[in-house]
């Protein structure tokens, strides 16, 4: 494989493969949020994170700044976000709701500033794989939180993965935990203080990559999404969003930790989840 070829491979969810109307759409929910965002910024009310959570950006202005950039961003970029509109909307329709609060997405790219422009005011951090592309989509959006994560597994491993947590007593639901979980290999233990003394609202699973028999996979990924869902304090779900369902280890993993009964909601290749605390939760596995 040439390297011009491999770097598609690689890279594919950020090709510029999508139409203007894509584009124009995101355009015109952001500009939405905008609208909303400025009504609610003559309220008190709009600096409360959902549920009562940590803060992210306070000041109303500093997120309108965010949400303008995004604006100039897709309406002058050929470049616009890996999922369709009917998986952009599924999300959007919860942050409307929801927003500002703690959003936590699972990998980093050019559809980035679009989601911390749909959550003003709110705190949104990115985790992201590779430290190169980290550093390529701060330069042109250091308003951007992003943290690298170097994964411990590997996507030929998923299947060998699940009997490991079988007979892994650290993996099991009573203990269910991730910092300093060095036994279970499903645990995102490498993760940074402010990701484990977070309660996230919402988290987003779309990395890291899954597409190739040495990537990480998104096993970890989702097992440590599951598990801060369960851990939730604070009333109410977490809303956990997972693309690529399509794909053999995703559906897999979705169904053994993220659970069929909590599914609420799909368009195209995303499922949303509605996962409550463990304490309200039924049954002695995570589903």
């Amino acid at each position: 494989m040439d390297k011009f070829n491999y770097q598609q491979l690689q890279y594919k969810k950020f090709i510029p493969e999508k139409t203007w109307a894509l584009a124009l759409a995101v355009v015109g929910l952001i500009g939405g949020v905008i609208l909303i965002s400025l009504h609610l910024g003559t309220s008190s009310s709009s600096l409360l994170s959902c549920g009562g959570g940590a803060r992210g950006t306070k000041n109303p202005g500093n997120a309108t700044s965010l949400q303008m950039e995004a604006i100039r961003h897709y309406a002058t970029s050929r470049v616009v976000p890996q999922q369709s509109f009917g998986e952009i909307t599924l999300s959007f329709d919860v942050l409307r709701r929801t927003a500002p609060c703690n959003f936590l997405v699972f990998g980093l790219g050019h559809d980035s500033l679009m989601w911390a422009s749909l959550n003003p005011g709110g705190t949104t951090l990115f985790l992201e794989e590779d430290p190169k592309w980290v550093q390529t989509v701060l330069k042109d959006a250091p308003a951007l939180r992003a943290d690298t994560v170097k994964y411990r597994t590997q996507l030929q491993q998923a299947d060998e993965l699940l009997r490991h947590y079988q007979n892994e007593p650290d993996c099991s639901v009573i203990k269910s935990f991730l910092r300093g979980n060095e036994k279970c290999r499903l645990a995102l233990n490498m993760l940074s203080d402010k990701v484990y003394d977070t309660e996230w609202d919402l988290i987003m699973v779309d990395a890291p990559r899954g597409y190739f028999a040495e990537a990480p996979g998104r096993m970890a990924a989702i097992y440590s999404a599951a598990v801060m869902a369960r851990n939730r304090k604070k009333s109410g779900v977490t809303h956990v969003f997972l693309h690529d369902v399509d794909r053999k280890v995703e559906k897999q993993y979705a169904e053994k930790f993220l659970c069929r009964k909590y599914r609420v909601n799909a368009a195209g290749r995303l499922w949303h989840f509605e996962i409550p605390p463990a304490a309200t939760a039924t049954g002695g596995d995570f589903c």
